[in-house]
């Protein structure tokens, strides 16, 4: 490739790159949220666009750079439609777009959507792993979508002793459909379905909450087993009370508190976030322990633009490793001091600058 061509990679070989792919993208997960602990990162708040008369529809931007093994620079641009679902089309979509950390320039565009289910279910496992005792057979699931499903599958592959998925959704249809899917993964969990969202939380001491809830739907912990840990990947679906019974971890302090997440609401309520005990990375670096604990325990992953950047970086080596994209050759245009008259398909390229002449 040379520096004015842009490699595209189709959702099709995303996938194809990363099925199967879940250890190495714990792994880059993993070193993505210790390198942002060691502060070798940059990472701006997400921008969220959002529409008038419109609460339910939004499309947010995440740039970030990681340093480390990794140095890139990237974006994720990634639209949330909830509607969707009732259309038969995805509710997420996205695209994921590389940078050059020696010019600047986008070598890369990823599509995104499955790179965003992929980095966040390799989060919540990684803190599934960090947060909870090794053996596990159990997992209850709230929400029936692609994250959970996803979620699963990682779980399934960090876990051994795995055997058993309670799932429950507001649209039974749903669980019953993520119950067959689920069925169809290599090594399939026995999976049943819960009646309602307390008999979800009671029904496994590791819990994956990842709905479209804008606003908090559970009051309380108070169904879980002892010593449990909610992956709370959806960030709304715990009140602040329920928020402010837990331990609570979360991915960056300052990122999750905005946005009305439920831990943003629970700091609105006590004017503080001492309730909040650290980051993730933390745990990683063993700068913070979390000693006999009796409290569930929380996490609450903003969903940081880094792991998207550390993921998609995983997918630009397979994809070369593998001869798999499109190089559209330059994409870039030539420098403006070569650029000539140049038709292209019925239209002509201008010279760039003023012409002074009479």
């Amino acid at each position: 490739m040379s520096g004015r061509d842009i490699l595209i990679v189709t959702g099709r070989e995303v996938r194809a790159l990363l099925d199967g792919a879940e250890g190495r993208i714990i792994d880059a997960v993993r070193r993505a949220y210790i390198t942002h602990a060691r502060h070798d990162s940059a990472l701006p708040h997400s921008t969220f666009l959002t529409f008038p008369n419109n609460p339910h529809d939004r499309i947010i931007a995440l740039p970030a750079y990681l340093g480390g093994g990794c140095n890139t620079a990237g974006v994720k641009w990634v639209a949330s439609f909830p509607g969707n679902v009732a259309r038969g089309v995805e509710r997420a979509s996205a695209v994921v777009v590389l940078n050059s950390m020696e010019t600047g320039r986008p070598r890369v565009v990823l599509e995104g959507s499955l790179i965003n289910a992929k980095r966040t279910a390799a989060s919540a496992a990684l803190a599934a792993l960090t947060l909870h005792e090794p053996f596990v057979e159990r997992v209850a699931v709230i929400g029936c979508g692609v994250i959970n499903f996803e979620v699963v599958r990682f779980l399934l592959a960090s876990f051994p002793a795995l055997a058993c998925v309670v799932a429950y959704d507001l649209d039974p249809r749903r669980s019953k459909r993520f119950a067959e899917q689920c069925r169809q993964l290599p090594n399939p969990p026995d999976v049943r379905t819960a009646e309602d969202v307390d008999a979800a939380l009671g029904a496994a001491p590791l819990i994956s909450l990842a709905t479209t809830a804008t606003v908090p739907h559970i009051a309380d912990l108070s169904a879980c087993e002892p010593g449990a840990t909610i992956l709370h990947v959806s960030l709304r679906d715990l009140s602040p009370e329920a928020i402010l019974s837990a331990t609570n971890v979360v991915d960056d302090v300052d990122h999750v508190l905005r946005a009305a997440t439920s831990v943003h609401l629970a700091e609105q309520r006590t004017g503080h976030r001492d309730f909040i005990a650290g980051t993730l990375g933390d745990l990683l670096l063993g700068t913070l322990r979390l000693d006999d604990r009796e409290s569930p325990a929380v996490f609450s992953p903003f969903g940081l633009g880094v792991l998207d950047v550390a993921v998609g970086s995983l997918v630009h080596d397979l994809a070369r490793e593998r001869g798999l994209g499109t190089v559209i050759g330059d994409f870039l245009p030539e420098p403006w001091d070569e650029r000539v008259e140049s038709p292209i398909a019925g239209h002509r390229t201008v010279h760039a600058g003023l012409n002074l002449q009479p």
